[in-house]
Formats: C-alpha cells, sequence, structure tokens
C-alpha cells in the first residue's frame, strides 16, 4: 500500500497543505495540480517576455523549503508546476535545493506543431462549436495536449526526488506513482480507471475534505486548519480517500461524491489519456472515520485522440466598480450605470458586450435574487469587452469621474481608473495520440 497526498488544488492554493501533509503524517508521494486551463497562456506571456520564466514560480521555493523533510522521510513529489518551461523550473529548484533529484517530462507543448498539424489535415476544430482553428490561428497564445500518467511513470522510474511535468491529466499526478510503484500496464483498465477515480477525487485538494461542500458546511471542523486528501492506494485497485489525523475538514461519502462528479461530462466515460473510466460503476463505502473506500471501479480502452488546449487573444476588457452606501444605494448604483452607457454612447463607442452587475442585490444569482428591502451598500460593477483597446481604454476614464459628478456617497473604487486587460479565450481540440513524443529529461 502506498499514500499519496494532493496539497494544491490549482495555483494560488493554501500554501502551507504541501508542508502539513509531509510533516503531518505518513505520505509516500505527494502530487501538486497548479494548472488550469487559462493559467497556459499566462505562463507562455511570461516565458515570451523572459525565457527563464513559464512555469508556477511558488514552487521551486516550496521545494527548497519540503527539501530536508523530501529526504529525511523519503517523500517523492509530481506535480505540473512546470508549466510551458518544466526545464527552467527544474533548474531553479536545483538551483536553491542543490541536493535533490529533478525529472521532467516533456512533449506536451505542441505550440509549435500547429501548422503541420493543420497542413497535415488535423483542422483542430474546436470541439463545442465546430469551428476550425485557421479561424483563430493568427490570435494562438499555447497550445498544449493533455498527457497521461506513463510518462510521469517512467520519470518516477529515474529515482527522482521530484517529476516536473507541463499540462498533463489532473488525475494522472496521483495515478503515475501507481504504475510506477504496483507495475500496471497499459491495458489494465480496471486498475488505470481505479487509480484515475481515486487521482480525481483528490486533484482538487481540500474540496474532497469539506471545503466548498454544499451539504451541512456550517458543521465542517476547523476551515482553518483543514486537511488536504490523501489516497491509500492497493496494488489491486482498492482505494481509500482520507486525511492525515487531527486536522480540519472531514472526509464523508459527501465530500467524496461532491468532488467525484465534478467536470466530468459522460459519468459512463470519463475520458482520460490513459483510460475511459466509468464513474457509475464506482462504489462507495465506509471504512472508518474520515475513510471512504472506492471499489468495483470499471475501465475501457483509452481514447485514439487526445485533448489539447488551446489559448488565444480574443480582444480587450476591462471592469470598473464603484460602491454607493444608503439611503438608496440601488438607486444610486442604477444611476450610475445609465450615466456610464449614456456616455459612452455620446462617444459612439461600442463593444462586443457591456454588462452590469450589482454586488449585494442580484451579481450572484441575477434575476433569481430575492428582493431586498433597503440594502446597506452596494457595489456596481461595470465591465465591457471588445477588439478594439483604443475603445476600451477611453470606457476605462468613464467610471471614475462619478466619484464627483454622479450621485451621492461613491467609494471603493480601489486605485483608480480601472485597467485595460487582454481577454484570453479558450479553444479546446482533438489531436492524434502520435502527435505527442513525450520524452524525460534528468536535470542537474
Amino acid at each position: 500500500m502506498i499514500r499519496i497526498a494532493n496539497g494544491q488544488g490549482f495555483w494560488g492554493d493554501w500554501l502551507e497543505a504541501p508542508v502539513r501533509l509531509v510533516e503531518g503524517g505518513p505520505l509516500d508521494y505527494l502530487t501538486l495540480d497548479y494548472l488550469a486551463e487559462v493559467t497556459m497562456s499566462i505562463l507562455q506571456k511570461q516565458r515570451k517576455a523572459d525565457p527563464n520564466l513559464g512555469y508556477a514560480r511558488d514552487f521551486p521555493p516550496l521545494a527548497a523549503k519540503l527539501a530536508p523533510s523530501l529526504r529525511s522521510k523519503g517523500v517523492r513529489v509530481v506535480a505540473n508546476a512546470g508549466g510551458v518551461n518544466p526545464v527552467a523550473c527544474a533548474r531553479e529548484i536545483l538551483r536553491l535545493a542543490p541536493g535533490l533529484k529533478v525529472a521532467v517530462v516533456l512533449g506536451d507543448d505542441v505550440l509549435g506543431k500547429i501548422d503541420d498539424l493543420v497542413t497535415c489535415g488535423h483542422e483542430l476544430r474546436n470541439i463545442d462549436t465546430g469551428a476550425p482553428l485557421v479561424s483563430i490561428r493568427d490570435r494562438i497564445q499555447s497550445a498544449n495536449a493533455y498527457a497521461g500518467a506513463f510518462p510521469m511513470a517512467r520519470a518516477l522510474d529515474t529515482g527522482a526526488d521530484i517529476v516536473l511535468t507541463g499540462r498533463c491529466a489532473d488525475a494522472a499526478l496521483a495515478l503515475a506513482p501507481m504504475i510506477h510503484e504496483f507495475g500496471w500496464k497499459e491495458d489494465d483498465w480496471d486498475l488505470l480507471a481505479a487509480g484515475t477515480a481515486a487521482g480525481h477525487i483528490i486533484e482538487c485538494g481540500a474540496q474532497a475534505t469539506g471545503g466548498n461542500c454544499h451539504l451541512d458546511w456550517q458543521t465542517t471542523p476547523d476551515f482553518a486548519n483543514i486537511g488536504f486528501p490523501l489516497i491509500e492506494a492497493e496494488a489491486g485497485g482498492h482505494m481509500v480517500i482520507t486525511k492525515h489525523p487531527g486536522t480540519g475538514g472531514r472526509v464523508t461519502r459527501a465530500t467524496v461524491t461532491e468532488q467525484l462528479v465534478y467536470e466530468i461530462g459522460d459519468p459512463t466515460r470519463y475520458l482520460t489519456p490513459d483510460v475511459v473510466a466509468d464513474f457509475t460503476t464506482v462504489h462507495l463505502t465506509d471504512d472508518g472515520p474520515d475513510r471512504i473506500a472506492l471499489s468495483g471501479v470499471r475501465g475501457a480502452p483509452r481514447p485514439d485522440l487526445l485533448k489539447v488546449s488551446i489559448s488565444y487573444l480574443h480582444g480587450w476588457k476591462c471592469i470598473g466598480t464603484l460602491v454607493y452606501s444608503a439611503p438608496d444605494a440601488l438607486a444610486k448604483a442604477e444611476t450610475a450605470d445609465r450615466i456610464v452607457r449614456e456616455r459612452l454612447a455620446a462617444l459612439n463607442l461600442s463593444f462586443e458586450k457591456i454588462h452590469t452587475e450589482f454586488f449585494g442585490i442580484n451579481a450572484c444569482l441575477a434575476h433569481l435574487a430575492p428582493p431586498l428591502a433597503e440594502p446597506a451598500e452596494v457595489q456596481v460593477r461595470i465591465g465591457a469587452r471588445g477588439r478594439d483597446k483604443g475603445s476600451l481604454e477611453r470606457f476605462s476614464r468613464e467610471v471614475i469621474p462619478l466619484v464627483l459628478n454622479g450621485p451621492p456617497t461613491a467609494t471603493g473604487y480601489g486605485e483608480g481608473r480601472p485597467a485595460v486587460r487582454e481577454v484570453v479565450a479558450y479553444w479546446p481540440a482533438l489531436i492524434p495520440r502520435n502527435a505527442i513524443q513525450p520524452a524525460i529529461e534528468a536535470i542537474s
């Protein structure tokens, strides 16, 4: 049996969680999931500005902090912190912690292969809309295929303390140590499905241990010291989801089930690079306090195609905010919105979209929000989006003037004039599996 924990559900998750996992109880592997789809484009822009960047910069200092415990406890790390530049990330780790052994998995970045793929007849159509990639070719910023667990398992075979990868399937981070330890084969579909289901449950960190759980959330113990999830995995595919004793949060059928059905699409065919898992076959049973066992998971052969995450520039956006206090807070906020729109019309400015939200009234529930008699304060947030940066820059100058020439009691405008920012859009597509050639590189 091996213990695999996940200490990051996204780049920006609780910095103390990985340290507490390594030091708080027995552990064999620590996984860290840093990458959302939009993160890749952010990292690609950083790498263009500086070829030594393009990775999750929180990770090298964390690796250095963990290094003594990794050595003394024999814990190994598998992380997708490499982003679009895993080699640079590995070198920074070794600069800060020179005694560690680091291996990187390469091959997910297909940005440089886009034209060749299109020339060969792969249109890379948008999965959601069916549009061909050529319609946005000149605006692409990043393109990364979702790699599977087997390349990471081969990297663990090198004896590395830390395995770094770029874009990969989230659950593959936890599946890789199982493949490495148990010798699972590429056609062990049920075993791979069991490992994938368990990996999916822990991939979002504390979301499986009571965080972001709707059921009876008020009684969740000690949110401030919430424990992050870990898997007790056995070679035969039996899995237990648990957490370190004495930590906050809880592991129940409810917390595990909420995460199990998170972002899965068809539950009978959860598609990954390694296996197609049937989540309707997952059997959850109580295995003691804060312990949920998984069994019965069935798998089918892996898909012939891999998903590729492509990001592209889709114009510009600007969002301005003001806060109005009672009396008449909502009426003041609505008047501010009307003034901005009238002034934009007078300037003959047009945008793809202008959207206004009234926080405290309807920003989260829209028209479903219950009416309020008299809110103490309302934040009006006005946003615009379009292809013409100049129009957005002009828009940015129309909110702050209302502090003096609009309704009374305006405040809450932050640092002043709102910034104009790029809009990065997401383009999911499919590519043949042989379009990527994973490679393992030891960094020293």
